[in-house]
């Protein structure tokens, strides 16, 4: 009887071993031509990369490299950290460009494992940094003297710091682990995901679990602080509608909402896609089908370095009037 169990066990291990493989080998063979696509995604990327890293460029020329600019408020701080991140997701651009100019499979595999991982590690860094903008703007409203803990100066430097190490552990942990365990190909990968070891395929599905929930516990935090925010303001203004608290919180609901309206433009559309894409994606028509929605929300999300900008001319008033002279002196 447990000679029967064993072998009706051993054969029911063994066909879903041979299931699974039967799966991996049909998404390593799907191919299809993508080459009608790769105008416009060079096209976007290009065009991205050259306004992003203008725009960028003055950002950081402003909050880096002025002497006078040092962080004097944890709103300050989190502005500076948004902006490193826009910039350095800025830089990783090329390499996409190159991606897909190019059918080298050194190249791809560059792209695969380090390329995409660092874009996504600054996309994600964008998100943290604009959830903590917004927390700070709603802390703001409801501790206008800045009382709270979290609108200390201290607080924004520990904060942006454990964030940093977060996400760079995360992401050094995938790009060693994929470069050292990286399925064998004879031709230059379609998908990034045709490389991926049984071991990197767990750690790229949890990664991607977790992120996702992150971002939904900052969309809806920023929900919350705009909603919040304007049910403030409409109590100010049926009290007193022209007083200076109530014009004061107008601003405050205006700065959030651009917050939230940037944050949903460029993040929501691609984790809409992202994580069902990751557990659904396995069969080559899904595939096809998902490989051209991820790479237009990921477009839209990397447009937040060319629509950052706004954020920083409307929150920051030092950064309004440097943008002023620098447009006086260049038409002079």
């Amino acid at each position: 009887m447990n000679d029967r169990a064993g072998e009706e066990l051993t054969s029911s291990f063994n066909q879903s071993s041979v299931t699974n493989q039967a799966e991996v080998n049909g998404l390593t063979n799907c191919e299809w031509n993508e080459t009608s696509a790769l105008p416009f995604l060079i096209t976007a990327y290009s065009l991205v990369f050259l306004v992003g890293f203008f725009l960028n460029g003055f950002v950081i020329k402003f909050y880096f490299c002025r002497a006078q600019q040092k962080a004097s408020s944890s709103m300050m701080v989190y502005l500076k950290n948004l902006a490193a991140a826009d910039f350095l997701l800025c830089l990783c651009l090329p390499i996409r460009i190159i991606h897909y100019a190019s059918s080298s499979f050194t190249i791809r595999v560059i792209n695969c494992n380090f390329g995409a991982s660092v874009l996504f590690l600054n996309m994600y860094a964008s998100i943290m940094f604009m959830g903590y903008i917004s927390a700070n703007r709603y802390l703001k409203v409801v501790q206008p003297l800045g009382t709270h803990i979290m609108q200390t100066l201290r607080a924004a430097h520990i904060i942006s710091t454990v964030t940093w190490v977060v996400l760079l552990a995360v992401t050094s942990a995938f790009v060693i682990l994929s470069f050292n365990t990286q399925e064998l190909l004879t031709s230059a990968p379609v998908r990034c995901e045709t490389l991926h070891s049984g071991q990197l395929t767990v750690l790229f599905k949890t990664v991607h679990t977790c992120s996702t929930t992150l971002f939904l516990f900052v969309l809806v935090s920023m929900v919350f602080f705009y909603y919040s925010t304007s049910r403030r303001v409409s109590l100010a203004q049926q009290r007193q509608p022209e007083s200076s608290s109530s014009t004061k919180l107008v601003k405050s609901r205006r700065n959030i909402l651009v917050l939230v309206c940037v944050f949903c433009f460029c993040f929501i559309p691609y984790h809409l896609v992202r994580l069902p894409q990751v557990f659904l994606g396995g069969h080559c028509l899904s595939s096809k089908v998902f490989y051209y929605l991820i790479e237009l929300t990921i477009i839209m999300s990397v447009l937040n370095v060319c629509l950052d900008p706004i954020i920083y001319f409307i929150l920051c008033k030092g950064f309004r009037t440097q943008l002023r002279l620098g447009l006086v002196c260049g038409t002079s």
